[in-house]
């Protein structure tokens, strides 16, 4: 046995047995449920919360103060939990998470919306992070998988009944006398008092406690490396990626990555993310697959929901109803991956099957068109969710193997960081790819259909006409003018021969941003192949 993993052996809460520590993991899952709801919640409902709030073109700041916090306080939940123990961080960061959830649920403003988010962020850094790292600090890493695929499963029910419930509440004037787009935010305050209540009973595990100095200096580093860069990413689309703001802000962030890398070296071993680490093989791949799977995971979801909705024509509820396939993909995936892992204790194979899974279903998401039927988009759904089954709780596992004791809440929570990372680059880019190509298509694919005798015999039907908003279609074809792409709802009310070729080109962008997101994972794919073919304890 190497030297970390006998000082992980030592250091594992002895004596526990399967029911104690599944009673444990209650309180976590509903931890990490709190947080896994909410990056997909807000999703389908952001369109209504900005009109109701009156600040439609303000609505990114919304996502973009969430992830700014969450992601910059992940690290350092790692690190306190390190020197303070793992139960009160936890306890704070539900406790955060449900102050800025009942500040979201009261805000008047997208602009008080926004800086509730943020302190939402504050306490999100640390739900999933610190769930996996109380986990590990329970049981031997061979064990390992077994739970942490209950935790992928509650990651994944949580990524699919979130545009559902978001959707229901968005759709909803009022409930219970308040507006509904409030619940979206509200729903959280009950969960996170009963997470409370479940965490601070169960959760006395007895974990080592390392004596550390904060690394304060190193923090503030990664806020002005993140802060702009992860701004761009929201905004860059809208400001143009090479405009005087966007240049102004990269230069920012590589300011923030030099003083960033100074204070690591600085602090040596009492580093926020110690540069030591990078040398550690299975941490260092590892990191770059979780970044590399983030994109396409994060790009994938949010680009399949447009499809349902704007070019299938379901409603957000509908459409969280169709993602279901993919979580059952996820949880018969980490179920079996789980039980061959603690079997066998071999992880190397099932990180090269989970991107070659999804690799696959993105390159087959990249064929969709607007007849495609929702049978094949469901079993394709399958097959991205067994790759992200696959994937997820091995990585972690990958990135726990090298970290000793005293690294491990740091190498769990790096985990996170680079996935959100990676997460909230993929959803901006696939939008960027989207939206800077969907106008051409639509322009291409109108001019095609103007030939058609369908269309022409629509453009010239007196029930066609007699509609309001065929007619506002069709003058603005005819003035060359462009259509707003902002509001798609105009659609629903088209007659179906002129909608046809708008969705056409909407469905031909799609397929290039699944296609490019295959391309990535196909990157991954390639590079699984180098990690170390390790036998856990």
């Amino acid at each position: 046995m190497s030297e970390t993993a006998a000082l992980r052996a030592q250091t594992a809460t002895p004596g526990l047995t399967h029911r104690q520590i599944l009673t444990v993991l209650t309180g976590l899952m509903l931890g990490m449920f709190l947080g896994a709801l909410d990056q997909t919640i807000v999703g389908s409902a952001i369109r209504v919360i900005a009109d109701q709030l009156h600040g439609q073109t303000a609505q990114a700041w919304v996502t973009t103060a969430y992830l700014i916090t969450s992601t910059i306080t992940t690290p350092l939940y790692g690190k306190l939990s390190d020197i303070y123990g793992r139960k009160p961080l936890y306890l704070s960061a539900i406790s955060l998470f449900l102050v800025g959830s009942l500040l979201c649920g009261l805000a008047g403003s997208i602009y008080e919306l926004a800086a509730a988010r943020a302190i939402q962020g504050l306490g999100g850094g640390g739900l999933m992070s610190l769930a996996l790292t109380i986990i590990a600090d329970m049981v031997p890493p061979r064990q390992r998988s077994r739970y942490q695929g209950y935790f992928m499963a509650t990651f994944g029910t949580a990524s699919v009944i979130g545009p559902v419930v978001g959707g229901l509440f968005a759709d909803m004037d009022t409930f219970l006398g308040i507006d509904g787009w409030r619940w979206v935010f509200l729903i959280n305050v009950p969960v996170a008092l009963v997470a409370l209540a479940v965490v601070a009973r169960v959760l006395n595990v007895t974990t080592e406690r390392v004596r550390h100095r904060v690394d304060y200096l190193g923090a503030a580093a990664l806020v002005v490396l993140l802060v702009p860069l992860l701004t761009v990413a929201e905004q860059g689309r809208e400001w143009g990626w090479l405009s005087p703001l966007a240049l102004a802000m990269y230069g920012i962030g590589a300011v923030g990555l030099v003083l960033f890398v100074l204070a690591e070296r600085r602090m040596g071993a009492e580093a926020l993310l110690p540069l030591r680490m990078f040398r550690l093989p299975s941490f260092r791949m590892g990191n770059l697959l979780n970044f590399l799977v983030g994109i396409g995971m994060f790009g994938g979801l949010s680009s399949l929901p447009l499809y349902l909705q704007i070019v299938k024509g379901l409603n957000p509820t509908e459409a969280g109803l169709m993602l279901l396939p993919m979580t059952a993909g996820i949880m018969i995936a980490t179920g079996v991956v789980g039980k061959l892992v603690a079997r066998t204790g071999r992880l190397k194979v099932f990180p090269i099957l989970g991107a070659a899974c999804m690799a696959v279903a993105l390159f087959l998401f990249s064929l969709v068109k607007v007849d495609t039927s929702l049978v094949q988009v469901g079993a394709t759904a399958v097959l991205m969710g067994a790759g992200l089954g696959m994937l997820m709780q091995t990585l972690t596992l990958v990135v726990q193997t090298d970290a000793t004791p005293r690294d491990l809440g740091v190498a769990t929570a790096s985990v996170n960081l680079f996935r959100q990372t990676g997460g909230t680059v993929g959803a901006a880019a696939f939008l960027s790819v989207l939206f800077s190509t969907v106008g051409g298509r639509i322009a291409d694919a109108l001019s095609a259909a103007a030939t058609t005798p369908e269309f022409q015999a629509a453009a010239r039907d007196p029930e066609v006409l007699a509609n309001p908003q065929n007619r506002t279609f069709l003058a603005a074809l005819r003035s060359g003018g462009n259509l707003d792409l902002n509001d798609t709802s105009f659609l629903y009310g088209l007659d179906p021969r002129l909608a046809h070729p708008v969705l056409e080109g909407f469905a031909s962008s799609m397929s290039t941003v699944f296609f490019v997101g295959g391309c990535v994972v196909l990157v991954a794919f390639a590079l699984t192949w180098f990690l170390r073919d390790v036998r856990l304890d």
